[in-house]
């Protein structure tokens, strides 16, 4: 029977302060099958001792077979798992999102008369989503600002289009979920997704223009293009088919 593999780990431990990075590096070494020979940094006099002992500037610490690993990224390399790196491009948060959207308008329907699946589901995914793109947003205007006039046409000959886009993105969402003066919203729907669809479109597929995307907020990774693309599509959908409904 083979030696169960061992690891050394120094991490901080105090009364005021766990480091999560040191948990974590527990947690990943105990689930790569290492038994985990765990020492607390009790003091910030001890964790500088440590850290001055092996010239390091950052704790946690994993030593493995003797040889120093270093921290949690480290630690990731060690074991070929993938970390993403700052700037990396992601989807992850629009995935999530979405994600999250549909499964609120399964769970709209679910408490509403009617079919769960069908054409209302649709509805109330876009208008959720509108409304939590439009929060992704507004947590940090100044920098989806910033982000945003990389790209859209009308915000570039004016600029305040760029903080008003959001609010509008949000209040067309809400006013649709509820079913409520669709003559107002889904027109700014419409507006705003077809100035967001021609704007995505000449940055990336006329331009070749390599952008971060800022529909998700602008401290995303997400790439401009397909993500975005989509947005504006599913609200222009969305306008089209609230003004049928209401004229029709």
């Amino acid at each position: 029977m083979s030696a169960k593999k061992k690891a050394v780990l120094y991490r901080m431990v105090m009364p005021g302060h766990i480091c999560p990075f040191g948990l974590k590096s527990k947690d990943l070494l105990e689930r790569q099958g290492y038994e985990v020979e765990d020492h607390h940094l009790t003091t910030r006099e001890e964790t500088d001792a440590f850290k001055e002992k092996h010239g390091v500037k950052t704790t946690p610490q994993t030593f493995i077979n003797d040889v120093r690993i270093g921290g949690y990224d480290d630690l990731r390399d060690q074991f070929g798992l993938h970390r993403q790196k700052p700037g990396e491009t992601t989807y992850r948060p629009i995935i999530a999102i979405f994600s999250m959207t549909f499964l609120m308008a399964v769970a709209l329907g679910w408490l509403l008369p009617g079919p769960v699946i069908g054409v209302r589901l649709i509805e109330h995914f876009i208008a959720i989503s509108m409304c939590v793109l439009a929060i992704q947003k507004l947590q940090d205007l100044a920098s989806f600002s910033g982000q945003f006039l990389g790209y859209d046409l009308l915000a570039r000959k004016w600029v305040p289009y760029a903080y008003i886009y959001p609010f509008a993105e949000g209040w067309a969402g809400v006013l649709m979920l509820a079913g409520f003066a669709t003559i107002i919203a889904a027109p700014v729907a419409l507006v705003i997704g077809t100035i967001g669809a021609v704007s995505v479109y000449k940055a990336v597929y006329v331009d070749k223009r390599e952008l971060k995307c800022a529909c998700v907020g602008g401290n995303s990774n997400v790439p401009l293009g397909f993500v975005s693309l989509t947005e504006n599509i599913m609200m222009m959908a969305m306008a089209i088919w609230m003004l049928v409904k209401l004229f029709l």
